[in-house]
């Protein structure tokens, strides 16, 4: 099984208890303060990603970590079960899924838009207004300069990408003047 659906599952497992408590928002904030601390340190991720100490064992030194940070003792309890399970390397992907699955239920999507200039606050505004409507979702926008753009656009959003850029319309050209 791919770490990736494996990290799903977990990360659908605790939505659906945090959803049950209430607390969704609190086990994201801990969820992506650890992830970021693990990140952080060196003998941390050594410790996640290690093959040789034993999840057992692993579980014992993360629970020990977790109590001294005050994380909640759903996302303790949740993190023994991860690393019992052999599973604390998918830490990232869980973090990851986790913020996914939480945008998901709220109705938001993010959109990762390519131009070879900034937009602006109205161009922005205006996309994200369009964006909007055509998916019905709340829509998070993320701008990346690609400088192999000659001019306009590029958008992503999930799998859908729409290219409104210069090079798309002449490769549209390009292939109706060759149909032609």
């Amino acid at each position: 099984m791919s770490s990736r659906l494996t990290a799903r599952r977990y990360a659908k497992a605790l939505l659906q208890i945090g959803t049950a408590q209430g607390n969704v928002a609190q086990l994201q904030q801990e969820l992506d303060t650890v992830a970021a601390a693990v990140a952080a340190s060196p003998d941390l991720s050594r410790l996640v990603a290690s093959p040789l100490v034993l999840p057992r064992k692993k579980a014992e030194v993360f629970e020990t970590i977790l109590a001294a940070a005050q994380v909640s003792q759903t996302l303790r309890h949740f993190f023994r079960v991860v690393a019992e399970a052999g599973r604390l390397n998918l830490l990232p992907h869980l973090r990851r899924t986790f913020a996914e699955l939480v945008d998901e239920r709220a109705g938001i999507v993010e959109a990762k838009v390519l131009s070879a200039q900034p937009l602006t606050d109205a161009q922005a505004k205006a996309l994200i207004g369009s964006l909007a409507a055509r998916t019905g979702k709340t829509i998070r926008l993320t701008w990346h300069q690609d400088s192999a753009l000659l001019g306009g656009l590029k958008v992503q959003v999930g799998s859908t990408v729409l290219d409104a850029s210069l090079q798309g319309q002449l490769r549209q050209l390009k292939t109706q003047l060759l149909s032609a």
